[in-house]
């Protein structure tokens, strides 16, 4: 019967704003529906390599801690939103793993053993795999904030041995603050619908080749609507690090709206290997 092979799942979702997706915030209800049924997709990952647009370093840092605590990087939330638990185990050989595929292809990582899981992390998990029971490690991205280097950071875990992985891509396809308490224009619409058109036609069409598909990606910022959706990159290049680990269109994409901005989530699944 089939087994699944060492090849990834890999997932890009639209994590929301803050805590507000765990506190039953309307402005998320679509995101909530929409993770729940991804987590139907999904086969139970033996552990997760979580890339989130909150946590920046000058070179690649990996979790190598063996019960990360959370970090609860936001403000101005309800008291609740500080006591959220989610005590997923760390996987300190997954993230020696890691750092030997980054190493392997050159790129100097550095292994981090006291900091914790941010809400990039446990915000989507949570949603996902609510009972905490699998490890996770998470990467940074670079704080050069480069698309190219972002993609080579993917393309490097291709060479990442790690039986039945889920790698989770965590930022937003869109993600202007000033827009998110901004009143609704023409304008603004015809921007996010714009660029979230771009970004679909990016992930997943098959008339494009990979290396164009590569090109788009590393000269995003020239898409209709691209600084307006993203006047700083660091939420859309976990994309960039999935789609380097895929090179291959997206199977399935999902469309919704998250703040009553029009986003999106890309899923790769793992292709599985007859025993």
């Amino acid at each position: 019967m089939p087994t699944p092979s060492a090849q990834p799942e890999v997932l890009f979702v639209s994590h929301g704003g803050g805590p507000l997706p765990l506190l039953g915030d309307p402005g998320h209800g679509e995101m909530v529906t929409c993770l729940q049924q991804i987590a139907g997709r999904l086969r139970k990952p033996s552990a997760i390599l979580v890339i989130s647009a909150h946590w920046e370093e000058s070179q690649p840092s990996i979790t190598f801690a063996s019960h990360p605590p959370l970090i609860y990087d936001y403000y101005g939330f309800p008291d609740e939103s500080y006591s959220i638990e989610y005590p997923a185990p760390g996987e300190p050989a997954l993230a020696q793993a890691v750092y030997d595929a980054l190493s392997q292809s050159g790129i100097e990582a550095r292994k981090d053993s006291s900091r914790g899981f941010d809400h990039g992390l446990f915000v989507p998990l949570k949603l996902l795999f609510p009972q905490a029971d699998i490890p996770c490690v998470q990467l940074s991205l670079k704080s050069n904030l480069n698309a190219s280097e972002h993609l080579a950071i993917g393309a490097a875990l291709r060479g990442l041995e790690w039986e039945n992985l889920l790698v989770l891509g965590s930022g937003f396809s869109f993600h202007n603050m000033k827009a998110f308490f901004a009143a609704e224009t023409d304008e603004s619409r015809r921007l996010n619908s714009a660029f979230e058109q771009w970004l679909h036609e990016t992930c997943t069409s098959a008339a494009l080749t990979e290396a164009e598909r590569a090109e788009r990606l590393v000269h995003w910022s020239s898409a209709p609507g691209a600084r307006f959706c993203h006047p700083r990159e660091e939420h859309l290049l976990p994309l960039h690090v999935c789609y380097g680990i895929a090179q291959a269109p997206c199977a399935e994409p999902f469309a919704l709206n998250i703040l009553h901005k029009r986003a999106s989530m890309y899923l790769w699944p793992a292709a599985l290997a007859s025993a």
